[in-house]
């Protein structure tokens, strides 16, 4: 059975920072890219950051290019998301999801397992 888990998540203030981490287990393919998306309320999911653990190529959205970093320890199957100079903005339950061949990293469709989510607030 394939598992995300996320955590890190929590309270900061504007300008400060956090690193989330997926851990996986159960990986069902020797190939597989990690995504992170993010939901606000009453917004649609957005992709944030994707990394391919075969060959370590990284994708970042433009919302949070310069901010946020995508990372992995392959033997300890998780993936990091260290994010920086956090704004309001980029509140949001953030999920990180697990797929296989991508062709566009950052539609979800195209993902095959999820995790549960980790709430990120940022006070102004």
């Amino acid at each position: 059975e394939v598992q995300l888990v996320e955590s890190g998540g929590g309270l900061v203030q504007a300008g400060g920072s956090l690193r989330l981490s997926c851990a996986a287990s159960g990986l069902p393919f020797d190939d597989y890219a990690i995504g992170w998306f993010r939901q606000a309320p009453g917004k649609e999911r957005e992709g944030v950051s994707c990394i391919s653990t075969s060959d370590g190529r990284t994708y970042i959205a433009d919302s949070v290019k310069g901010r946020f970093t995508i990372s992995s320890d392959n033997a300890k199957n998780t993936v990091y998301l260290q994010m920086n100079s956090l704004k309001p903005e980029d509140t949001a339950v953030y999920y990180c999801a697990l797929g296989s061949h991508l062709n566009i990293w950052y539609m979800d469709y195209e993902y095959d397992y999820w995790g549960q989510g980790t709430q990120v607030t940022v006070s102004s």
